[in-house]
């Protein structure tokens, strides 16, 4: 014959306490009865008033009221501990759960931003150019020839973006009377080393957001774009 599940369940999730005070309880009744009959069996003529039954059952549940006071602070304590634990575990499981959604949300900022990235570095790369034509082409001090203009602007077509911002890094420029003239000699240069300062601005601050150690803002800072851009901060006139 097999046992009902649910009332193995049942006895088993009752607290040992409770077992012990109903077991208490019962042998506490049986005594009490026992009592009473061997009083009655002695002198079966005595006859109680109702005072004199009322204070010995009194005195008989007031130990018992006593045991299950004593219980359930027992019992009550542990349902506390038993809450408190629940609370701390649910409150690390919010922790966890929280540091996760912060880093799925980071991940897709820096996702975001790589691929705005892409695009802000074309349009550096373009920037610059112009600026390098204005600068040092035809219109220019004519360092540059159209051909030379044209191989450039292909390989920046062609995702070089730095190829410009590389050569302005590494020539001498002494000449055409250094990088304030080439960034800022007439109001067409002043226009693009504005626009690419605010282009590259910007970038630094999209990487700023998605990134709290800093690490992609240094490597930004870092490239042919970035250290274009640091010279042209240098160089900036009050007027610009």
């Amino acid at each position: 014959m097999e046992l009902d599940q649910s009332k193995l369940g049942f006895f088993s999730d009752r607290d040992w306490r409770i077992w012990l005070g109903m077991v208490i309880s019962l042998l506490w009744m049986a005594a009490g009865v026992w009592y009473v009959g061997s009083i009655h069996s002695t002198d079966p003529s005595q006859t109680n008033s109702l005072d004199a039954v009322g204070s010995f059952l009194e005195g008989v549940f007031a130990p018992l009221a006593f045991l299950w006071l004593i219980l359930g602070m027992f019992i009550q304590q542990q349902e506390l501990t038993k809450n408190t634990e629940a609370i701390r575990r649910t409150a690390e499981q919010s922790e966890k759960q929280t540091l996760a959604i912060a880093a799925t949300e980071m991940n897709a900022r820096q996702e975001s931003f790589f691929k705005i990235a892409e695009g802000v570095k074309h349009q550096l790369g373009g920037i610059s150019g112009l600026l390098f034509v204005s600068s040092l082409g035809q219109t220019g001090s004519g360092r540059i020839s159209r051909k030379q203009s044209a191989k450039l602007f292909a390989r920046a077509a062609g995702g070089d973006s730095g190829v410009f911002a590389r050569r302005f890094l590494s020539e001498d420029f002494a000449e055409e009377g250094g990088f304030a003239e080439l960034f800022f000699g007439t109001e067409i240069r002043k226009r693009h080393t504005r626009n690419f300062c605010h282009s590259f601005d910007r970038l630094l601050r999209l990487a700023r957001n998605c990134d709290v150690d800093g690490i992609i803002e240094d490597t930004l800072s870092q490239t042919a774009l970035g250290l274009l851009h640091q010279r042209m901060r240098e160089h900036l006139p009050n007027d610009a």
